[in-house]
This record gives C-alpha cells, structure tokens and sequence, in this order.
C-alpha cells in the first residue's frame, strides 16, 4: 500500500516525529525508567512489588482494545496525543511520593507510587493504538528498516545521556526530594511530547468493512503458521528480555549493594547498548533483513546472560571487579534483547499487510504485553520464594536467569522456521557482518543514496566498482535508471565488478539492451554474457544484427561466452560481410572464445581481404592461437614483433630451435634402435623441424612445412587443424603475413614439444 504522503510531506512529518521521539524518551527515561525501580527499592519495596511495577510496563498493552474503540469515535492522532498528554499528569501522584515518606507514611508512599505508574500505563496502553498505523505511515519506503531502527537510536541516545544525567545528579545517596524534581522535569517532557504529536498527520484509518473483532483478529492471526510461530517466539523473547533488563537494576542493588548513583551509573552502559544496537541494525537491516538479524539478537541477547549463571561468588566483594562486570553485564543485555524486540517490531510489519497492521498491532503488543507482565511479575514472585526458602540473593538469580535462558534457546531453535520475507540466509548474513568488504559495499550504499552532488554519486559508485558486493546490486539498479548517462555507465561498471547477479538484475539488464541501444545497451549485453546469462541468449542472437555495432559485437562475444555453439554459423556470415572493422574484431574475439577448430578458415579468409589493418590481422592470429590452445605462449611472442617487426624471422626460428633443443634433451638419448617406432617417427620429424621452418619463416615456402604438418601423428581432435594450416602455409596470399607465418612455426613447435612429452611418460 502506497504512503498517503507525498515525498515533501512525508519528510516534514518525520522531521515533527523525530522531535517528539526526543521529548517522550526523556519523559519516559525520568519517570517510568531504572529510575521508578530505584526509587522503590528507596522505599523498601520487596522483589514482587518491583516485579508488579515492571509488570506494569506489559499491562498497558490490555488497554490496546480500548484504545482502538476511542479510535474509531475519534482520531488516532486525538487519542495519542490525550493519551500521552494523560500519562504524564498521572505522574504527579508519584511526584507526592517523597512527601508522604517525610511524614512517616512510606506505605502511603508505595501506593502512590504503585498507583502513579499504573494510571501513567493505563493512559499509555490507550494512546499505543496509534504507534504501529503512525510508525508504518511515517516508515513507508525502500528505507522502511532504516527508519524505524532511526526512532530506536534516537531513543536509546537519549535514554543514555539521560541515565547519565540521572546518575549525576542522585549521586550516593541522594535526599528524596530530588525524585520529585526529576521526575517534575519528566511530566513536563510528557505533556510537551503529547502536544507535538498532534502535529503528525494522520494516518489512514480502516475501511468500515474491514472491522472486525478483536477475538476475531486474534483467531485470524492464530490461523496463518507464518504469523502464528513469530507470535510464539516473540512470547518467548519479550518474556526473557523484560525479564532480563527488569531485574539486572534489582540484581546490581541486591546482590553487589551499589548505591542508587552507581546503578544509576550502569544504565547508561545499557543506554549504549541500545544505542549500539540501534545502529548496528540500522546500518544492516535494509540490506541483510529483518531475520538473520532477528536471530543475531536473540543469540546476543543469551550470551549475555551466561556470565550471571557463571559469576564466582568471591568475585562480589571486589569492587573494581563487581563494576566491569556490571557495565558490561548492562550494556550487553541491553544491546542483545533491546536489539531482538526492535527488530521483532520489523520483522512483524513485513509480515503483515498494512491494511492489518492496526488489529494486528494490537494482538502484537497484547503479545507483548502478556510475555513481559507474566514473566516481571513471576520473576518477583520467585525472587522473594527463594529468599523466604533461605536462599541467597546470588544463587536465586542464578536460578532466574538459567530460567530465562531455557525460554531464549527455545526460542532461538524456532526461528529458523520464521518466514524469509526476502532476507539473506543467517549464513549469509554472517559473512556480510564479518565481511570488510561487504560492510564498507554497505557503508557507500548509504552515502550514495544520501547525496545530491551528481559528481560525488560517479566517486561512490566508482568506489562500489572497486567494493564489489552482491549487497550493492538494489541500489545500482537503481542508479541504472538515472536520467544522466555518466551515471548509468559508472553504475553499471561497478555491476559487472559483481561475481553474481539476481534475476531483478538479469532483468533490468535485459531491459536495458532493449530499451538503451546506442548508449548503456553494449555494456549489459557484455555484463549478461560475462556472468552466464542463458536466459538473454534469444534476446542477444536477435541484437548480434544490430544496427548498434558495439551493441552486436558485445552480444556476439556474450553469446560465445555462453557456448551458443548452434549460433556460431551465423556468427560467421556476420563477420564476413560486415564492413566495421570493430564488429569485426569482436567476432575474431568470439571466434577465438568459442575454440572451434572449424573456424580457421573464417579467420584465414578475414586475412585474404586487401591489406587488412594491423589491429584486425593482430586480432585474427590471437583468436587462432586461442583456437590452437597455444595464446598464452604465443602472446609474449607476438608483443616482440610488433616492438620490431623486422625479428619475425628471428623470433619464428628461435621457438624451432628451443623445440628441437627441448626433444634433443628429452628423446635424443634413446637408441637408434626403434627404427619402426614412434620414436623413431619423431626423430625423423625433429631433424627435419629446422629445416621447414626456416624455408617458410626466411623464404615463404610453405612445402616442407605443409608436409611436415600432415605427417604429425594421427590425431582426431587435430585433423581440421593440420588440413587447414597445411594448406595456409602453400597459400602465397597468407604467407605473405608475418604474424601467421611466426603462429604456424609456433604451433608446430608446440605440437612437436607436445609430443616429446607424450612419448617420455
């Protein structure tokens, strides 16, 4: 479904989002944050009565159904920005909390503050109707991962540097007074952020014929196996992870006895571990997917528990031990299962159509909600058991979390049943997050799709060019389209860089050929035949005749590239009666990639044409020598004689000597015996070698040459090239070209080393 927004309008409401997102992670950070479970545990609050505020968080999701029947009387937008405006002002009853402990009443103080967080989720629970509809509204697009992973960062950042506020300002032991003035600046930010929101445009609501109830909806979602194991899996991983982040703010103060500013301390390690993990997805989410990296964070998520269930109890009392412990127990916990429910919230609005995704959203958090408040609460519960059975606080959360590690492995071996939606394979995903190339491929993806300068886009995708990467293909098809040409070339050179293409991007080369002929066509009939393209062969036989020279010579060579050998005929004829010296070098070119013997001839009669040019002749004996399975020999050799032309004769009778030398080395010692062997057959042959080369390379007399070619033993694969070039070396017309005559000694110099060889083993 395409965004109601036009381009303009979209980025002017994500503008307006970003600034409320700002406003309502500080207002949550300074009210219903590690600060709240600081603040009871202050109070004298026990596990359970931490595990019920935690719970709390998950209930609000109950309130969802509510929420959706005020939006159907009013706006989305209404209701989330009353809702958000309402919870903050419910706060204030916390506010009076401190107060109510100055005057001796502390279980007054509890209840209020029990009661202050249950109305402010309440509230919340109202207004998160409109979170997935306004999020997938403002997400809409290619970046639609990046976007969302965006409002994920700005909230971990914020939630960092406010926990280090936090930290700095309750310092040890800080009067209770200085809650209420936090959490004041909170309700502040709250009110402001349920103003801003009002200003976000509103999103599109459901057709009255698609409403349905909600028992229905979740009956709907239970239905389809897809949705219906994310579900489960998502139960598991909300359960463990608020859990997990719940309890660590208890386990710190239990059982390390840090004071308030120190634990306070810590949040802001897992502050950026949320803001790790933000960017960490951000960064890979567009290109790589929502699964593998869905998986990666659940597999973080239980690496971080470990160290709990393996921490040695006479560790707790060193105190430069006890806090790199916690840093990293916080930050780690934070950036593994913060990262798993972010992208769970990814992975699920690509699994849902967004004409569903407001009843759906609903049987989400409703999921959500039903993991986090059950496992808080029953955490609590545990908690406090095992103290009353006399267990320690250090081994009762050893036996919480060994708890919360069978629920993550659990869910760990379902998600490799989750539904693809176009992501990598997590092997795949694995190599690109551990490969330097594919992370910097990744890195110019982004600044190419950022900038507006035409110039710097050439720099960025000469440097995909140079960063060949499967990861780049989307966004060079992309950049293939572009209205100014430098741009299309340089996006289609960095694709043929490329070891493998997709079928999207057989296609849109394909495409290219027949719509861009004269300007990129050429380039993607090279880049087809280059990455064996089978499917373009129809295509590329019907423009090897086209009016586009370069455009047919690429498809000729192409074609040979995919062993058309049932085309190479035709081929033939085109070279023969083309005039173009280019189209005819790309033919030679082809003939010499397809290596069929039964093209010599062609070639040879390219050199009977009058005084054909340098270039064409040097062309004609490279495809030869290819043909003759001899170019990488032969090459070096020609090089010499185009540097002085005048060595032809030289050079020819060298590879006749080193040829005799080498049999001479290697055969000559045999005895004289094997008169009626082949042994005595190749000596023959070598005795006269010398002499028929000398006559054709000084004398262009091609008779003892011609003579000698036939008689080489019997071979089938060699037959067409003895016939043929015995014939050339008698032709006065072709012996009259340098460059063939020095192939033929070359050849037959190789076929005679070749032999030697046979007869040694």
């Amino acid at each position: 479904m395409a965004s109601s927004l036009s381009p303009y309008r979209l980025a002017k409401a994500r503008d307006v989002y970003n600034i409320f997102n700002i406003f309502n992670a500080l207002s949550w950070n300074l009210l219903v944050g590690s600060i709240i479970t600081l603040f009871s545990l202050r109070l004298g609050a026990s596990s359970t009565y931490i595990g019920l505020i935690s719970a709390m968080v998950y209930i609000s999701y109950f309130y969802l159904p509510l929420g959706k029947i005020l939006s159907k009387r009013f706006s989305i937008i209404g209701v989330f920005s009353f809702a958000w405006t309402g919870r903050a002002i419910c706060m204030t009853l916390v506010v009076a909390a401190p107060f109510a402990d100055y005057s001796g009443r502390r279980d007054i103080a509890l209840l209020l503050v029990l009661l202050g967080v249950a109305a402010f989720h309440f509230f919340r629970g109202l207004g998160m109707v409109g979170n997935n509809p306004v999020l997938s509204e403002l997400a809409y697009g290619p970046d639609r991962g990046s976007y969302l992973t965006q409002t994920q960062i700005v909230n971990s950042a914020v939630t960092m540097f406010g926990s280090f506020f936090v930290a700095i300002v309750l310092g040890r032991e800080p009067p209770m007074y200085l809650y209420s003035v936090i959490m004041g600046t909170g309700i502040a930010f709250g009110i402001a952020s349920g103003v801003l929101i009002k200003r976000v445009p509103e999103p599109p609501g459901e057709e009255e014929e698609k409403k349905v109830k909600l028992i229905a909806v979740f009956r709907e979602a239970l239905v389809q196996p897809g949705l219906r194991l994310f579900m489960v899996i998502f139960f598991l991983v909300a359960l463990a992870s608020g859990v997990a982040r719940a309890f660590i703010v208890v386990y710190a103060r239990e059982v390390f006895g840090h004071n308030d500013g120190m634990v306070s301390l810590y949040t802001v390690f897992g502050g950026l571990g949320y803001l790790m993990t933000g960017l960490f997805i951000k960064f890979l989410v567009d290109r790589v997917g929502a699964k593998p990296l869905f998986i990666v964070a659940v597999i973080l998520g239980l690496v971080s528990m470990l160290p709990v269930i393996f921490f040695p109890a006479g560790a707790v009392g060193s105190l430069t031990t006890a806090i790199l412990f916690l840093s990293l127990l916080f930050f780690m916990i934070n950036f593994g299962f913060y990262g798993a429910e972010n992208i769970a919230q990814t992975y699920f609005m690509g699994l849902v159509p967004a004409g569903k995704m407001l009843d759906m959203g609903i049987v989400y958090f409703m999921i959500f909600g039903v993991a986090g408040a059950g496992g808080s609460f029953f955490a609590g519960l545990l908690l406090d058991l095992l103290a009353g059975l006399g267990v320690s606080h250090f081994i009762a959360f050893k036996i919480l979390f060994s708890l919360m590690i069978l629920l993550t492995v659990t869910a760990l071996i379902l998600q490799r049943k989750l539904k693809p939606l176009g992501a990598l394979s997590f092997t795949s995903a694995l190599e690109v997050i551990f490969s330097i190339r594919d992370l910097r491929a990744i890195s110019l993806l982004d600044k190419l799709n950022k900038t507006r300068d035409s110039h710097e886009e050439e720099i960025l995708l000469g440097a995909l060019h140079d960063t060949p990467s499967r990861l780049a293909i989307k966004g060079l098809l992309e950049r293939a389209r572009s209205p100014r040409l430098a741009t299309r070339l340089e996006s289609l050179r960095a694709m043929e860089s490329l070891k493998t293409l997709n079928e999207d991007a057989e296609r849109a080369l394909m495409d290219d050929i027949i719509n861009n002929p004269f300007t990129t066509a050429y380039i993607s009939a090279r880049i087809l035949g280059n990455h064996g393209c089978f499917a373009a062969t129809p295509l590329l036989r019907e423009l090897a005749s086209s009016t586009d020279y370069m455009l047919a010579g690429e498809a000729i060579i192409a074609l040979a590239k995919l062993g058309d050998e049932a085309f190479r005929p035709h081929i033939e004829k085109i070279i023969l009666k083309t005039k173009n010296p280019r189209l005819r070098i790309m033919g030679v070119e082809a003939f010499g990639i397809y290596a069929s013997s039964n093209s010599l001839s062609v070639l040879l009669d390219i050199l009977r044409v009058a005084d054909p040019p340098p270039y064409l002749r040097d062309a004609v004996v490279l495809a030869m020598s290819a043909i003759l399975d001899t170019q990488n020999q032969f090459y070096p050799i020609l090089v010499k004689f185009i540097e002085d032309p005048s060595l032809a004769a030289t050079l020819a009778l060298d590879e006749a000597e080193a040829a005799f030398e080498f049999y001479n080395s290697n055969l000559g010692g045999r005895r004289r015996s094997h008169k009626n062997t082949e042994f005595a057959l190749i000596a023959k042959h070598a005795k006269n070698f010398q002499a028929a080369a000398s006559a054709y390379a000084r004398e262009k007399k091609g008779a003892l040459l011609s003579r000698w070619i036939l008689e080489l033993p019997d071979d089938p694969e060699h037959v067409v090239v003895q016939v043929v070039l015995s014939e050339a070396v008698l032709d006065d017309e072709l012996s009259a070209h340098d460059r063939l005559r020095l192939l033929i000694i070359h050849w037959a110099a190789y076929e005679l080393r070749q032999w030697t060889k046979k007869l040694k083993q």
